[in-house]
């Protein structure tokens, strides 16, 4: 991508990304957003036998959610220690999903390979969002379904991004994934492509004993947290952490001395024309 006079080099971003996100064990972490992968496969009106994608499906949740509703399922991600982690929930779940290794900007599947192609907070975060939108077009047949859960901007999670932003700026021209949470940028990535676009607000709950749990929690097993902490000198690092827990306070929905985050997505499901 060309932005004024500067050059991203999406190969060298996604090399870093795919470290970050490989840091930790954020199959520790995914757990929390089971359910939106359940909501997801209801409102993408799964019918047993279709064949189901999941890409950048972290340890498997939705993936796992189409299995159990009978459905031909596959899911995809470029850190092979997810894959791994998804196919041990697959055996011991007995469910015959498959898991491969492979990145999302380019999908090793023929084109129209799949009935449903779905992506929970994942496609969002690849550097070439034009290239990963086109690849979930690609694999999916005419007439299938694409669903996907995107963070918004204004949510916490969109915030905890920005935040992250600002103190680890992210390279020149790279968009921020979290557009994918917006409708201009949804109907810029897809419009062309398929029909009526349902989207519908909804919001992931994250439950801790407080901020200070949540942050022990994302600081050992979530990449993006790690690499803000990692990179920081220990001042900077305590301004970032008051700031961080400036913003999960905020969210709290809890009514209590506990922490439930409340983070805004939205879930989006429209027809390849």
């Amino acid at each position: 991508m060309l932005k004024g006079n500067v050059m991203t080099d999406f190969e060298v971003v996604k090399a870093q990304q795919q470290r970050m996100w490989a840091a930790g064990d954020f199959a520790m972490i995914g757990w929390n957003t089971a359910y939106p992968g359940e909501l997801l496969c209801e409102a993408a009106r799964l019918r047993a036998g279709e064949r189901v994608l999941d890409v950048a499906c972290g340890s498997g949740n939705a993936a796992l959610s189409a299995a159990r509703r009978l459905c031909n399922a596959v899911g995809v991600d470029y850190v092979p220690a997810l894959i791994e982690r998804a196919r041990e929930r697959a055996t011991v779940e007995r469910l015959p999903a498959q898991f491969d290794v492979a990145d999302c900007e380019a999908l090793p599947f023929p084109d129209g390979a799949f009935d449903v192609v779905m992506s929970i907070y994942g496609s969002m975060f690849a550097p070439n969002q034009e290239r990963a939108a086109q690849e979930l077009l690609r694999v999916c047949r005419r007439g299938g379904r694409i669903a996907l859960g995107n963070w918004t901007p204004e949510s916490f999670w969109g915030q905890t991004f920005a935040l992250n932003a600002r103190y680890l700026p992210p390279p020149a021209g790279l968009p921020s994934p979290t557009l994918w949470g917006t409708h201009a940028r949804l109907r810029a990535l897809f419009a062309d492509a398929v029909g009526d676009m349902e989207i519908t607000p909804r919001w992931a709950q994250f439950r801790f004993r407080d901020s200070a749990h949540w942050v022990e929690v994302f600081s050992r097993y979530f990449g993006p947290v790690m690499r803000v902490l990692d990179a920081l000198d220990a001042e900077r690092r305590g301004h970032y952490l008051t700031e961080l827990h400036g913003i999960l306070n905020r969210f709290n929905r809890s009514g209590d001395s506990s922490l439930l985050v409340s983070a805004e997505y939205l879930e989006v499901v429209c027809r390849k024309l």
